[in-house]
């Protein structure tokens, strides 16, 4: 222990733990003073023992982010973009729900063991009851933003850190996250985190108002601002308000200010109540009506505002069994004939096609990632630049940062002489696609992470990254959250990727089988069909190569079918040994098509040498046997 920590240590004693007045060297402002006695008092933590961080184990923490799993979707953007105003800085970014727990997180992974040793990671517990004094937990326990510098922490273990952050309150009034930018190292003076503490407020606000339009979409929501410049784009105060002129919803700012004009709860208080309008008057402070002219007055204060209404949508029709579903965008639609898990799944992901957030597509292999990938592209305002697809299983492990990220003309031994564009930085503009994401080295994890948070891309033998604008969708059949937990996949990649879960089922889930049968076959010229018994034989077949096994199939039956129709000895003999007795080719029966007769005399001509005949017919031997098995032709000189 150190003599700063031993200091400070018995600081904490004089002030909290003993109750002696304070000195003028040891001034500390009233919000601090009061968290470290609740620390020793109520808390019972020993400000003498130096903790290290709780990081709660990955089931715990994916139970904590399922809890607000929406919400979490809802305001990674808000992390990202104050990170963006942050970054170089030394600082990160830290997102906790309600009980204090790193829900999301976004730092420089070059600091990664150390911001982990210092508890800024995902899973760390910032409550003040584990943490003692700190900005998340001391936010939750206040209610109010602040900072919380060095000395200002119980821990000794904390005191290098100084910590900003401001709570985000749901729209009911009660505190949902805490947004939070920490740094290891600042200057002494407290004063040096005012811009950090106002960054946060206007952050956490922003969450906050995005959070509440999200909920109240379908209601009356009404924006308030002292200009009428500003009511409209950035509004000081949000309500929301029922059909019977009630207030069902505010953001903080909304709760503060009518607290304080009228004593009482907030929620379920009249409109008349709060200001001197009506329900009925809501139409007059719509878009249509000049800014100017759209002003109200608090009841009880007096004060002027401005008033923006939004009502809420055109009430639809009671549901009837004919209703139209919603329309999905084409290159989405075109991908299920009606099987309602996957009609469930492909609907939520429709919902993101120009969302920022990161979509993770998980399914078994050959259950149609790609497809989707890119059918979500198309979909997208991105439809027009690079769809670039990049199977993390396929490139060798020697290979794949030079192929992701690209190289200098010899910028090491072996390289082209012209360089290498790197696929990353092809899919600019675009949708990058990262196939079997489980596969990816772990060391080039670390590499990718940064990336993808800081959208620049480091080209090899450059001194300095070049700007990338990519919207990322990652695929794996593996469980990502098992190769987390077994340390074979990090956990800060896994969250960013896995902004939104999409999970496709297997074909033999699927209820739209013979719709894609149907829609394979009419997709290549010449158009083929199926007889009874080829098309049971398929629906029969539980198809363990899903989609992938699919193709082959059709494209190999329709290789050897005649006359435009798909027999069931025309499907191949994994498929045929897998499906029912009643659809089984009889050997006897199978002598009779022209090619099994054509086959049978040219073995017979070259006396059953097998070699012979398949280099005659320009096939392979293991081609040969797979005929011979279908359509029961024996060797004499084997025994069948």
């Amino acid at each position: 222990m150190d003599l700063r920590a031993r200091e400070h240590i018995q600081t904490v004693m004089t002030l909290a733990g003993e109750g002696l007045p304070l000195r003028t060297s040891l001034a500390l402002d009233g919000v601090i003073r009061e968290s470290w006695t609740r620390c020793v008092h109520e808390h019972r933590l020993d400000p003498t023992c130096m903790r290290p961080a709780v990081i709660l184990h990955q089931q715990q923490l994916r139970e904590h982010r399922e809890r607000i799993d929406d919400f979490l979707h809802m305001a990674r953007y808000g992390l990202e973009s104050l990170y963006k105003q942050v970054v170089g800085m030394g600082y990160c970014v830290l997102l906790t729900d309600s009980r204090g727990i790193t829900v999301d997180f976004i730092g420089d992974i070059q600091l990664d063991h150390t911001l982990r040793h210092a508890g800024l990671s995902l899973g760390a517990d910032w409550s003040e009851y584990h943490a003692g004094t700190c900005g998340v937990g001391t936010a939750l326990m206040t209610g109010e933003a602040l900072t919380v510098h060095q000395d200002d922490h119980f821990d000794a273990t904390h005191i290098p850190l100084t910590c900003t952050a401001a709570p985000i309150y749901d729209p009911f009034g009660q505190i949902n996250a805490v947004l939070d930018i920490s740094a290891l190292t600042s200057p002494k003076m407290k004063t040096s985190q005012h811009l950090a503490l106002q960054l946060v407020k206007v952050y956490a606000s922003r969450v906050e108002n995005a959070n509440f339009l999200r909920w109240f979409r379908n209601d009356w929501v009404l924006k308030l601002h002292p200009s009428p410049e500003f009511v409209e784009i950035s509004p000081d105060y949000l309500l929301a308000v029922d059909a019977g002129g009630r207030i069902i919803g505010h953001n903080r700012q909304a709760q503060l200010l009518l607290q304080a004009a009228n004593s009482g709860p907030v929620l379920g208080m009249a409109l008349e109540s709060a200001f001197n309008i009506r329900l009925d008057d809501l139409g007059q402070f719509m878009r249509a009506t000049p800014d100017e002219r759209r002003a109200v007055t608090l009841v009880g204060r007096g004060q002027v505002l401005f008033l923006h209404a939004l009502p809420p949508p055109a009430r639809r029709a009671a549901a009837t069994d004919d209703m139209v579903a919603p329309v999905l965008p084409a290159p989405l639609a075109q991908l299920s004939g009606g099987d309602p898990t996957l009609d469930s799944q492909i609907a939520r992901a429709a919902k993101l096609v120009d969302s920022p957030i990161s979509i993770l597509i998980t399914g078994e292999t050959g259950s149609g990632k790609e497809y989707l990938a890119k059918g979500l592209h198309e979909a997208s305002q991105r439809r027009n630049k690079p769809f670039v697809a990049v199977n993390c299983a396929a490139i060798p492990e020697t290979l794949i940062e030079s192929e992701l990220f690209g190289y200098l003309p010899g910028s090491f031994s072996g390289a082209s002489s012209k360089g290498k564009r790197g696929l990353i930085h092809e899919a600019d503009g675009g949708t990058l696609f990262l196939d079997e994401i489980g596969d990816m080295p772990r060391d080039l994890q670390g590499r990718l992470l940064r990336v993808l948070a800081e959208r620049e891309v480091p080209v090899i033998g450059a001194t300095r990254p070049l700007p990338v604008d990519i919207r990322v969708i990652a695929a794996t059949h593996c469980d990502l959250e098992t190769l987390v937990k077994t340390g074979r996949f990090r956990d800060d990649l896994y969250y960013r990727l896995a902004g939104a879960r999409v999970k496709l089922p297997a074909i033999r889930q699927r209820r739209d089988l013979l719709w894609l049968l149907h829609k394979l076959l009419h997709e290549e010229e010449p158009a083929v069909v199926l007889s009874r018994e080829a098309e049971a034989a398929l629906l029969s077949y539980s198809w363990p190569g899903n989609l992938r096994e699919l193709h082959n199939t059709l494209a190999f039956a329709r290789a050897v079918c005649r006359d435009g129709v798909i027999r069931i000895e025309d499907l191949p003999d994994t498929l045929l040994g897998a499906a029912a007795p009643s659809v089984r080719a009889h050997p006897d029966a199978a002598l009779h098509p022209p090619a099994a007769q054509q086959l049978l005399e040219s073995l017979r001509a070259a006396q059953w040498n097998i070699s012979a005949v398949a280099q005659q017919m320009g096939k392979s031997r293991m081609t040969l046997y797979r005929h011979m098995k279908r359509w029961g032709i024996h060797s004499p000189k084997h025994t069948p």
